[in-house]
């Protein structure tokens, strides 16, 4: 029980008066988080607001499929990014296997289809909403979708925040196609992993506290955006 007391006496001095080491694993897993983010969001808020508005055979599979694909495996994500990106891959010649780029791919291909998944939710009842008036005005599809993507930003802020939430925890897939080599790919997650395996617990526990400091503040951004949205809507009431 000392041991674990000393750890965390350690993790919290840690925090308090982070090491260059630990600032350089934080800084780089908000990198790479933020870019995979970013790029997912440049992706999928725009299927997203096509497949509210769009109408076509076969719209209920693609539904289907896109949800499905919120739950996809992260290590089959990292084993299908590094098959890509092996010298062996298609993408081989781009030499980007262990390279923090590699880590964006793969979490921009894990959190698109959530953000597109909920954008679609939240823009595919607002459509509903105005749909009489968007026909009276005679908009084109892109107009529209400027349109929604506009009026729903508050809502897509948080369905953005839910993606960044997933992309800064994941490790499965940014250990495969990253390698956590260290002063190059090694972001919060995989450190954790294996500063553990390791027994260095204090360095571990450290970035585990930064990264709940993340989690839950990203949860406030998030529990802070609905009841600002829920208040405005009760003052247009």
């Amino acid at each position: 029980m000392q041991d674990f007391g000393d750890a965390f006496g350690l993790a919290f001095g840690l925090v308090l008066n982070p090491s260059a080491d630990l600032i350089e694993i934080v800084g780089l897993s908000l990198r790479v988080s933020l870019s995979a983010c970013l790029l997912a969001c440049l992706i999928g808020l725009p299927l997203g607001a096509l497949l509210a508005i769009t109408r076509f055979p076969g719209r209920g599979a693609a539904l289907v499929v896109v949800n499905a694909l919120m739950g996809l495996p992260p290590v089959v994500v990292g084993l299908l990014v590094y098959l890509a990106l092996s010298r062996a891959g298609p993408l081989g010649f781009l030499g980007l296997l262990y390279t923090p780029t590699a880590m964006i791919v793969a979490q921009t291909i894990l959190i698109a289809p959530i953000v597109a998944a909920l954008s679609r939710q939240v823009l595919e009842t607002l459509h509903d909403e105005y749909a009489e008036q968007f026909r009276s005005l005679c908009l084109t599809r892109w107009q529209i979708m400027q349109a929604l993507l506009w009026d729903g930003r508050m809502a897509l802020i948080t369905v953005a925040l839910a993606g960044f939430g997933r992309a800064v925890a994941e490790v499965g897939a940014v250990m495969i196609v990253g390698g956590n080599i260290d002063h190059l790919t090694r972001v919060m997650t995989t450190a954790i992993a294996l500063e553990t395996s390791k027994g260095e617990l204090a360095l571990a526990l450290a970035l585990g506290l930064v990264l709940m400091i993340i989690a839950l503040g990203v949860n406030a951004l998030v529990q802070g955006l609905r009841m600002r949205g829920a208040a405005q809507e009760v003052a247009h009431a």
